[in-house]
């Protein structure tokens, strides 16, 4: 017997090569199954989730996400599932332009959870319909920017700064002293052309002119219930009702088969720290720090 295997060395190594390959590909089925989760090794049309978590800080990842998907053929509508409170300007720009581009080519269906707030409703105006639970946060459609002001306490500790600079507006923004009339002024029109930017997106996204929207972009939230109202909104309904709807225009069937992104690593003391925040102080920190004007909702 001994002497028969050592005459077959190749048909060991291939079976031993083989039985890894389909160790691994068992665990692979096996956390897709418990997590409820499709993975891509399966086949057949499918519907791809992307997901949107948190403060926008950076566009990167879920662009290249959103590539992905527009590239795999078998993916044949795309469900974005938003709870984020906004964030900053380019980024929510970013990701609405790619979510317009890959709605000319494929089902783009929002669902909205906790909260679809300003930025996050940015991206939400870019998808053929939209879901939100009746007491879902959305709306919050403004912009703002904080400068923080430590001039009073640097002068009690004896601090001051003194500035040379290229021209009256460089230092804009500065900590150190109050804003001049001019400085306001400037900052003004550049947070109000920013804010038209989030109007006529809206305009455009839900199809209702300017002038009829003006009563809802002053930065106020509605209910889910309430934008439905407002014409903000498509339908009052769950993730799972959105993955029906986006079945049923992409004909899936009841039952499709739904794919992930692969989720992106945070490093142990980035988890640590929110996980900290998260418990103590019952919020949750951007990874990246936001800067410059901004789609935020700060209630989140």
């Amino acid at each position: 017997m001994l002497d028969k295997m050592k005459k077959r060395p190749f048909l060991i190594a291939t079976m031993t090569v083989g039985g890894i390959f389909l160790f691994f590909l068992l665990v692979i089925i096996a956390a897709g199954w418990f997590s409820g989760r499709s993975m891509v090794v399966s086949v057949g049309d499918k519907i791809g989730v992307l997901e949107v978590e948190g403060a926008i800080t950076d566009a990167r990842r879920l662009v290249q996400q959103i590539d992905d998907f527009r590239d795999e053929s078998n993916i044949k509508a795309i469900v974005v599932r938003i709870n984020s409170p906004g964030g900053g300007v380019g980024p929510s720009q970013e990701i609405y332009a790619e979510l317009k581009q890959l709605a000319a080519q494929k089902p783009v269906i929002i669902s909205m959870g906790s909260v679809a707030a300003s930025g996050g409703y940015y991206i939400a105006v870019a998808g053929e319909r939209i879901f939100a639970n009746p007491g879902t946060i959305t709306g919050s459609i403004g912009v703002i920017m904080s400068f923080p002001n430590y001039q009073e306490l640097m002068g009690k500790v004896g601090v001051h700064t003194e500035v040379v600079k290229s021209g009256r507006f460089k230092d804009i923004g500065s900590s150190t002293r109050p804003f001049s009339t001019a400085e306001r002024e400037l900052l003004q029109g550049m947070i109000d052309d920013v804010h038209q930017q989030f109007v006529e997106a809206v305009s455009e996204g839900r199809n209702i002119p300017i002038d009829r929207l003006q009563p809802f972009v002053d930065g106020r939230i509605f209910s889910g219930r309430q934008a439905k109202d407002a014409g903000l909104v498509d339908e009052l309904g769950s993730f799972t009702d959105s993955i029906k709807y986006a079945a049923k225009v992409a004909g899936l069937g009841d039952d499709p088969d739904l794919v992930y992104p692969e989720q992106e690593s945070t490093g142990l003391f980035e988890r640590y720290l929110q996980n900290v925040v998260s418990r103590y102080l019952g919020v949750t920190l951007p990874l990246k720090p936001l800067a410059g004007p901004q789609y935020l909702w700060n209630g989140y």
